[in-house]
């Protein structure tokens, strides 16, 4: 059996703009704060004597690789974001950015949802991916508009109450 995998699908290169300060700042706290600790503590590991059988050596070379990895792709996938700041020129009509209520028309649930970019998901806080099945469902419908998505709960309707936009 092949390890061969397709290619992961691109994701969406949108992002707001207090998420990109997030990631930002994540960034800068990895890089000025974190990775000098680790690597003094690695340092000081290293010091210790025979590598091979050093615990602390091997956890702390595991630490700064992650450490490392996430700052090359900080630093990557901030180039490549593009900020959406501003409401859109229709704001009846549910686009990125949009706080949107919808009542699931099976069960009467009410739910609030943010279209939000992949990096800045957040599922407690009901902010999905504009890359997710819902969210592109519901990009260009408006208000009272109804529609039926594939979830992976299965086929569910759902009924836009209302579309909000920050600011």
């Amino acid at each position: 059996m092949s390890r061969w995998r397709p290619p992961a699908e691109k994701s969406t290169a949108l992002i707001t703009a207090q998420g990109h300060q997030r990631l930002k700042t994540e960034l800068d706290e990895l890089w000025r704060h974190k990775r000098p600790e680790v690597v003094k503590a690695l340092a000081a590991a290293a010091a210790e004597g025979d590598r091979s059988e050093n615990a602390e050596y091997t956890y702390r070379k595991k630490q700064l690789g992650e450490i490392d990895r996430r700052v090359r792709y900080l630093t990557k996938r901030l180039e490549a974001l593009r900020i959406v700041d501003t409401a859109p020129t229709d704001s009846n009509a549910v686009f990125f950015g949009a706080t949107v209520e919808l009542e699931n028309v099976d069960s009467g649930d009410i739910h609030v949802y943010r279209i939000v970019g992949p990096d800045e998901t957040d599922a407690g806080a009901g902010w999905i991916s504009i890359d997710s099945p819902l969210a592109r469902a519901l990009l260009k419908k408006r208000v009272d508009d109804e529609f039926e998505v594939e979830l992976p709960s299965g086929r569910h309707g759902f009924a836009i109450l209302s579309v909000a936009y920050p600011g």
